[in-house]
């Protein structure tokens, strides 16, 4: 097979492909051993129908279109391969000569243009700076802990007075839409304050007491009406405040492993400190991502980004809503413009994932979907996106790499160690590379995993549309 490869523009490439007869020909003795079982011939049992027989009573024009068919995913992936290319979605393919089945010295002829991964250039790592916050613990940030402790432990008690921040209210509700009820609720908690109900109940509820009515209108947050202005009458039947135990030895003992408040307090200290310093790792990897997408450009593929606002509009419901359309287009190209920036970044590094990085975040991943891993696990493999998921964990490693190459430091100027949330050198070199799942050649195996990989479009088919990505994490 001869294949070459013509830049179209910076993410789209055109590709002309030559099959010999010889390699087109085991699809073709498929089509005719397929076509065989399941036409009735007299005098021919199914499946024993010689190819003559087929070429008279179904035409070579069919034998034809099943043996191209059947074979152009193969041809079209090699063709990829044999080129280093990697598609982000699905290749457009045109036959421009069809061989004949009876001179073995025609070819097979196909024209593919394909949306691939732009070739960037990225900065030396060891050229860039990035400036994290001072990691300074202040005596808030520990009674702030030490209060959403108490908290924990508190007790609601019912009081005689107003309703005010923070404060919890046994409430009924009654929404009616041009008069009618569409909704009611009785006898539920709310904490003024969450904001996690109805768009000014929290104002509502501020002032009344107990036995107490108002009313006021408000959009509808959910249900076949979402949205639509309601008059909202609600009642408050109970208001009651949380009291929090004392901050004592007593408390300390009740609430932790400590003896003593002092203890207690030394050790909030210390999360709060390890809650920052992880702040300070997500803060310096969304740095470093910025500086890179100012110092590069990253052309996007409109078609990837058209197909993934189709598929995600068309889930909602909302294909002829052209204001949400504007918003999905532009976090669909930013997204995909972060995940060719790290995809290049991983390969540039030879980021490598192994067995249990993987496995690791799939668990992760499960727990995030409320799911048993295995079940989880076993759900992702047959879905066949296992290639997409390994390609999350190399961007999120290839992050982290990158984080111990550029110069990290505070607001004063001093070095910042971010080892403990981003590894080192030291630890990639300790891992057994035996069980390596993702390297500089499992970037484009990822790249085309709904692409190359799969089972190309049959020649004038519509394309398929490319699985979803995920979030970066450091």
């Amino acid at each position: 097979m001869k294949s070459a490869v013509e830049t179209v523009d910076a993410t789209k490439v055109k590709l002309t492909v030559e099959v010999p007869y010889d390699e087109l020909k085991p699809s073709i003795d498929h089509a005719y051993a397929h076509i065989a079982a399941q036409v009735t011939v007299p005098g021919f049992r199914k499946g024993k129908v010689p190819p003559r027989i087929i070429d008279q009573r179904v035409g070579r024009g069919a034998v034809l279109e099943h043996a191209i068919n059947d074979g152009m995913s193969s041809f079209y992936s090699a063709a990829v391969r044999e080129n280093n290319l990697r598609p982000l979605g699905q290749p457009e393919i045109e036959v421009t000569q069809v061989p004949d089945l009876a001179d073995t010295a025609t070819e097979l002829h196909f024209v593919a243009q394909v949306e691939v991964r732009p070739e960037l250039t990225l900065p030396a790592l060891d050229s860039l700076t990035v400036t994290v916050d001072d990691l300074e613990v202040s005596d808030d940030d520990v009674a702030g802990r030490l209060d959403a402790l108490r908290e924990r432990f508190g007790t609601l008690v019912g009081v005689d007075r107003p309703a005010g921040e923070g404060d919890f209210v046994v409430l009924d509700l009654e929404a009616k839409v041009d008069g009618e009820q569409v909704d009611s609720v009785s006898g539920i908690s709310y904490q003024i304050g969450s904001g996690n109900m109805l768009e000014g109940l929290d104002e509502a509820l501020t002032g009344l007491s107990a036995g107490e009515t108002t009313t006021f209108t408000a959009p509808l947050a959910g249900g076949e009406r979402e949205g639509e202005q309601a008059d909202i009458t609600v009642t408050a039947t109970t208001v009651k405040q949380r009291d929090l135990p004392a901050a004592d030895d007593d408390f300390a003992q009740l609430a932790s492993e400590f003896d003593t408040l002092d203890e207690l307090t030394a050790d909030l200290r210390e999360q709060a400190a390890g809650a920052k310093g992880s702040n300070r790792a997500v803060q310096a990897r969304d740095l470093l991502v910025e500086q890179l997408l100012a110092r590069v450009d990253v052309p996007v593929p409109a078609g990837v980004v058209e197909a993934e606002v189709h598929r995600h509009l068309e889930s909602e419901g909302r294909l002829e809503d052209d204001e949400h359309r504007a918003e999905v287009t532009e976090q669909a190209a930013t997204a995909l413009k972060n995940q060719i920036l790290l995809d290049t970044l991983a390969e540039q590094l030879d980021v490598k994932v192994n067995q249990n990085e993987l496995l690791e975040y799939l668990v992760s991943a499960s727990r995030q979907y409320g799911m048993d891993p295995n079940t989880f696990i076993k759900t992702v493999d047959e879905q066949g996106q296992v290639p997409a998921m390994v390609a999350e964990v190399a961007r999120s490693k290839a992050i982290a790499v990158a984080l111990r190459r550029v110069a990290v430091t505070d607001g004063a100027g001093d070095a910042v160690d971010l080892s403990e949330y981003i590894g080192s050198d030291a630890d990639d070199a300790a891992v057994d590379t035996s069980d390596v799942v993702f390297d500089d050649e499992g970037a484009q195996g990822a790249d085309e995993a709904s692409s190359a990989d799969e089972a190309a479009p049959a020649a004038g088919e519509p394309a398929a549309e490319p699985a979803d990505e995920g979030t970066d994490k450091v």
